[in-house]
């Protein structure tokens, strides 16, 4: 079985699309998975499964919460390789940004097309650095991410991507769960 982590996108956030973590995970374990984990309120979910089709597993998981909870989330499946090779090509990995919550991950449920990188690359935020790679768009906010003008919405916008953003600390807590 392989070990998968599927990021929502969008859930527990600013008091919309509120689902309960103990509730999300009793309805995807109805699916072909076993061993199903939450971490925090903002959608991470843990599992395993036979299935190799990633498709699959991700309409599964779409379909399900749109049964049970009426909403329409994207859903980004990674594998726990894929995801440690994320964290491993992070350029703010260091103590100093970890330790004070500036480092970000914009994770990309799609590579974006390359004339629309190119343009992204050529973009400067103040108290903000980015690199970026076709899954992931690494974030440094010197005044943290609250604050940060290149947040998700404009990755999305720039890109014309779905994105979705975890801190060094989840990303890093994930996969030692997974």
């Amino acid at each position: 079985m392989e070990t998968y982590v599927a990021f929502l996108r969008g859930i527990n956030v600013g008091g919309r699309n509120k689902i309960p973590m103990l509730a999300l995970r009793e309805a995807l374990s109805t699916l072909n998975v076993a061993n199903v984990r939450t971490l925090i309120q903002s959608g991470n979910v843990l599992f395993e499964s036979k299935l190799t089709s990633r498709r699959q597993i991700t309409d599964l998981i779409h379909d399900t919460i749109k049964t049970n909870f009426g909403f329409e989330i994207p859903v980004l499946i990674l594998t726990k390789a894929e995801l440690a090779v994320i964290l491993s090509n992070c350029p703010y990995a260091n103590e100093a940004y970890t330790s004070s919550n500036k480092t970000y991950f914009l994770l990309l449920f799609n590579v974006p097309k390359k004339e629309l990188s190119v343009l992204f690359e050529g973009l400067v935020f103040k108290n903000e650095i980015f690199q970026f790679s076709d899954s992931c768009v690494y974030l440094l906010c010197n005044n943290g991410y609250g604050k940060a003008k290149l947040n998700n919405n404009v990755v999305e916008s720039k890109l014309k991507v779905t994105a979705t953003a975890r801190n060094y600390r989840t990303i890093l807590k994930v996969l030692e769960l997974a």
